[in-house]
């Protein structure tokens, strides 16, 4: 479970009582599909004919842009997860950062969930005395592409939510 059981206004947009603004709500699922897109490559090579988490990243830039509904791009998300469930290690992962990428058009607070598995995506593609950097190289990699606008708001976060998230924004 990565997310916390009390909602963070500041990931709550406007409309719904929080503080989030859209184009805030947008840089973070394209930072979510960002994440998620640079691990694809360990579900792809598991699962090739499997299109299902390129599509919901494929959603995830879709919504921003306005061509998708926020339903759409969460329906997306949560079949990329589907395909992750009978596959195990970095493949697994790499799938399941790709559905939390295309369900942060519904809660934005899934941001991390993308940016989460795909540190364990990396960490679990390394050989085992390497995990722990690959781990630390991938989320450095990640806060590289945080947006400036939401750059604070996401490193907070990963501070609070890190034992949600496996601990992996140490």
């Amino acid at each position: 479970m990565i997310l916390a059981k009390e909602r963070d206004p500041r990931l709550v947009t406007i409309r719904r009582g929080g503080t989030l603004t859209d184009a805030d709500h947008h840089l973070l699922a394209l930072w979510a599909a960002t994440c998620a897109e640079h691990v694809l490559h360990l579900f792809e090579s598991a699962a090739p004919d499997d299109p299902r988490p390129r599509q919901a990243i494929e959603a995830a830039h879709a919504w921003t842009r306005g061509e998708l509904k926020m339903m759409e791009a969460r329906a997306f998300g949560g079949h990329a997860m589907g395909a992750a469930r009978p596959l195990a290690g970095a493949a697994r992962n790499a799938a399941y950062a790709a559905g939390q990428a295309g369900v942060v058009a519904h809660v934005a607070a899934h941001d991390l969930g993308a940016a989460a598995y795909a540190i364990r995506a990396a960490r679990d593609a390394a050989p085992p005395d390497e995990a722990e950097e690959a781990g630390r190289q991938e989320c450095r990699w990640q806060r590289e592409q945080l947006p400036a606008p939401v750059r604070e708001l996401v490193l907070d976060d990963q501070r609070i939510r890190n034992d949600l998230c496996w601990s992996v924004f140490d």
